[in-house]
């Protein structure tokens, strides 16, 4: 069946003053409906967790439909330096973000939709949810060939990956979340999910290369704006409710009370990195100084995002061992970030200023060290 355009309604949800997960019991009978009025990824995470935390989901379901600028997301258990190009993505100015359930990287920007339903523990269903996007998708192009997989994905043309999922499931509520590739830049992607760092030896969980293909490419009637309608639709029909889509604002603290601790952890640096599971770091190199190839190695182990031993290993004739144990004896206990790693060894250099041989060698070494982050 065919909807009719008309047929959805899209409101804003007015700021109420009392109560708390308790404002939303009078907007539907079972079925909620929420979509993001922000493009902030660490804001819509947030409401996640708020949702999780918060409502009532033995009474009530929720779908939260929400997208963000341009960001990649890592699954809770990742390594970011194995994920993805965080060089790049520096340059771009694009956002990482870790949440809070497990599974793989994704690159989100304005083309890609995110959605998250909330259940009960008991009624967590992730195929199910699929398969509700599967006819969502029909009723705008009922021959669009998209099918579930094993790892409920979605494929098109039994081919392109165009949906992953993640989850997370408490001791009695539980979501799934899923993305909707609709007109995702196909050329940034790939790049930005392709990590050029190596030496890295880590325990994490590893993403699954896929083929991915925006559901735009099979019609360009699959705009974001008539996915998500459509999917609330086909959402509300579960419930015999009228199509009704609520708009917030996730950082309205009259609408979701306590929720800016929630944003501000998710952007913190501890939370992004800090949470990576520990892992080693062992890569050689070499450098060219006054015409001459230096071969040299680093060995360090991070944990909690900051560098727990480090060890290099340089020729004595060109870098002295005491310097080379300075230099090394320095960063341990930083963040194992570029930033920090320039800061510390320009504090360092101050200790010979003038030195420019020290300076030299030692810079070359930075260089080194920040191209592995």
């Amino acid at each position: 069946m065919l909807f009719s355009p008309l047929a959805l309604k899209r409101i804003c949800v007015p700021i109420l003053c009392h109560g708390t997960a308790a404002r939303f019991g009078s907007l539907a009978r079972e079925g909620l409906i929420l979509q993001s009025a922000s493009s902030n990824v660490y804001e819509n995470l947030a409401v996640e967790d708020w949702i999780h935390d918060h409502m009532d989901l033995e009474q009530k379901s929720v779908l939260f439909l929400w997208r963000n600028s341009p960001t990649v997301v890592i699954g809770r258990h990742q390594n970011p330096w194995k994920e993805c190009n965080l060089r790049l993505m520096r340059e771009k100015g694009i956002t990482l973000a870790r949440r809070r359930s497990g599974g793989g990287t994704v690159f989100h920007d304005l083309g890609n939709i995110n959605l998250t339903f909330f259940t009960s523990k008991k009624k967590y269903d992730r195929m199910e949810n699929l398969h509700l996007v599967i006819r969502a998708l029909k009723s705008l192009q009922p021959y669009l060939d998209v099918q579930t997989t094993k790892r409920y994905d979605l494929l098109l043309d039994g081919k392109y990956k165009v949906s992953g999922t993640a989850s997370k499931l408490g001791r009695t509520v539980a979501y799934h979340h899923c993305t909707l590739l609709c007109s995702a830049d196909s050329s940034l992607l790939p790049l930005v999910l392709y990590s050029p760092y190596d030496g890295i030896h880590s325990n994490a969980t590893p993403s699954v290369p896929s083929l991915v293909q925006n559901l735009s490419h099979a019609h360009p009637s699959l705009t974001c704006e008539a996915v998500m309608d459509a999917v609330a639709k086909e959402y509300s029909f579960l419930y015999d409710d009228k199509p009704i889509i609520h708009v917030v604002d996730p950082s309205d603290e009259a609408l979701f009370p306590g929720i800016t601790p929630k944003i501000k952890e998710l952007c913190t640096w501890d939370w992004i990195y800090g949470k990576t599971p520990k892992f080693d770091v062992q890569k050689t190199f070499q450098i060219l100084h006054k015409d001459i190839v230096v071969d040299g190695n680093i060995t360090m182990s991070i944990k909690n995002g900051h560098i727990e031993s480090c060890s290099l290993a340089l020729p004595s004739h060109w870098l002295s061992a005491r310097h080379s144990s300075e230099l090394q004896e320095s960063l341990v206990g930083s963040k194992f970030c570029p930033r920090e790693i320039i800061f510390l060894v320009t504090t360092l250099l101050r200790s010979y200023p003038d030195d420019d041989d020290v300076h030299t060698k030692w810079n070359l070494i930075c260089e080194k060290f920040v191209a592995m982050m």
